[in-house]
């Protein structure tokens, strides 16, 4: 049995036309997820039955397109989300634990688009569509990736697991938790754990004049906390001296004004590390005093919003409501502030920090949706080095490092089950590239995809049984 991938792009050949209407096949399954309560222009009942009808879309399209996978994997569907086992010669270990997501934003802004969002068009340089980046393209390049391995005959050492998620968008109750509570249940413990967050970023870290290859090791956590106030209202001919909106927008400022600190935790210190031999002299300097210049290190990173993510719980202030006609004082008056947590904060430090800094008594305040601790102690784990040395054999040019996700991903709720955690994709963007993958034009080059699929297959290589023909 020969375990040599034949007919492999190099890691800069664009994708054929065939492997990018895959892609743009699935992008053309309208998955979107919403938060409960969101408009989707349909009564819920109907919304629910068409969503189901294009998560089944695109099943049959994964089914069809990779007929080895489906013929020899196992697979387990927990709703829309798949679950999909490949034993291993010793199956008693799990070698790998795959994670992608097949659901999507809306785009509520189609006219803004060069291509109908879900059109799937592809065109000699990009496959255009929602998901393109987040993350159809991930679940059909490991899919791409295993199809050619299982022609190629080549089986894992040890046992590999995919799971996509369909709900990952709005936090994975119904996936992602019941994968992960399956895998728990058989008792699985993998040595690697993969998903969405890391990219190879061009142009994005001060003073670094090659790509940067962010392998996140963790993620933060998140928080929505809700300041609500309650008043008599009246006419606005007689107001007293603090309306609702008056008071709440009082206690927005405070907030924001007064953010949480700075702080270098250990996987800065370590990504800081990693990529001082490509800094400036005055800088490699300065970290080569890290400790005593934490402080200063932190406040250079505060500077930029890319980077203050990476020493600060982040404050956002994203929601405000009051208030019903211009001459009627409110009775009521909300806001919402998001909050992404740094290790070593948590939800409950973020909800005192917000009462000691409000310092108001008629302002409500409390947690609101979904909230999640960040990692707990995010660190490179033994496995660390094989995808950095895959991605260094897909972008040679690239500085590789370590990161955090700063939003929310599936793998928290499979972090217990694998000795290392990598969020990582090798795909080379831009700033203006990041700004697409919730906003406008969404998009994946062709060459990109190439290396995205090429750096699976070279994963799911180095975890093959050795070849024992020759």
């Amino acid at each position: 049995m020969s375990t040599n991938l034949e007919a492999r792009p190099s890691s800069g050949d664009p994708v054929d036309d065939a492997t990018a209407e895959r892609l743009a096949v699935a992008l053309r399954c309208v998955t979107v997820s919403r938060e409960e309560g969101a408009a989707s222009g349909a009564e819920p009942a109907a919304a629910q039955a068409s969503l189901d009808t294009e998560f089944r879309r695109l099943g049959a399209h994964l089914e069809e397109s990779f007929p080895r996978v489906h013929a020899e994997l196992e697979l387990e569907k927990f709703g829309h989300s798949r679950l999909y086992t490949w034993r291993g010669v010793d199956d008693t270990r799990t070698a790998a634990l795959l994670l992608a997501h097949q659901d999507v934003v809306p785009a509520d802004e189609p006219a803004r688009w060069t291509h109908p969002p879900f059109a799937g068009v592809v065109d000699e340089e990009f496959i255009w569509g929602r998901g393109a980046i987040d993350d159809k393209s991930r679940v059909l390049a490991i899919l791409e990736a295993a199809e050619a391995a299982l022609t190629a005959g080549l089986r894992p050492r040890h046992t590999v697991y995919f799971a996509f998620g369909h709900d990952e968008e709005v936090f994975g109750d119904t996936g992602a938790v019941q994968m992960a509570d399956r895998l728990r249940r058989r008792g699985v413990r993998a040595d690697l754990l993969l998903d969405e967050g890391g990219v190879i970023t061009d142009g994005i870290v001060q003073d670094v004049r090659v790509p940067v290859a962010t392998i996140m090791v963790g993620e933060k956590g998140y928080a929505t906390v809700r300041l609500s106030v309650t008043d008599s209202g009246g006419h606005s001919s007689m107001p007293g001296r603090q309306t609702a909106i008056g008071r709440l927008a009082r206690a927005v400022s405070r907030i924001q004004d007064h953010p949480m600190s700075l702080r270098i935790t250990p996987v800065v210190t370590d990504m800081l590390a990693r990529l001082r031999p490509h800094l400036p002299a005055a800088k490699r300097r300065l970290l080569g005093f890290a400790g005593a210049a934490a402080p200063v290190v932190a406040r250079i990173l505060a500077a930029t919003p890319q980077t203050e993510s990476l020493v600060r719980t982040t404050t956002a202030p994203t929601v405000i409501r009051g208030g019903v006609k211009a001459n009627v004082l409110p009775q009521q008056a909300e806001a919402l502030i998001n909050f992404r947590i740094l290790p070593g904060d948590t939800v409950e430090s973020v909800l005192a920090h917000c009462r000691r800094t409000v310092r108001d008594a008629q302002v409500s305040i409390e947690l609101v949706g979904m909230s999640a601790e960040p990692s707990p102690a995010p660190t490179p784990g033994p496995q660390f080095g094989l995808i950095a040395e895959l991605t260094r054999q897909v972008a040679p040019e690239a500085a590789v490092t370590t990161g955090l996700v700063p939003g929310a991903t599936d793998s928290r709720h499979y972090d217990d089950l694998a000795a290392t955690r990598c969020n990582f994709a090798p795909i080379r963007l831009t700033a203006a590239d990041l700004e697409r993958i919730h906003g406008n034009d969404e998009r994946l080059s062709r060459v990109n995809y190439g290396r995205l699929i090429d750096f699976n297959r070279r994963l799911f290589t180095a975890l093959a049984e050795p070849d024992r023909t020759r």
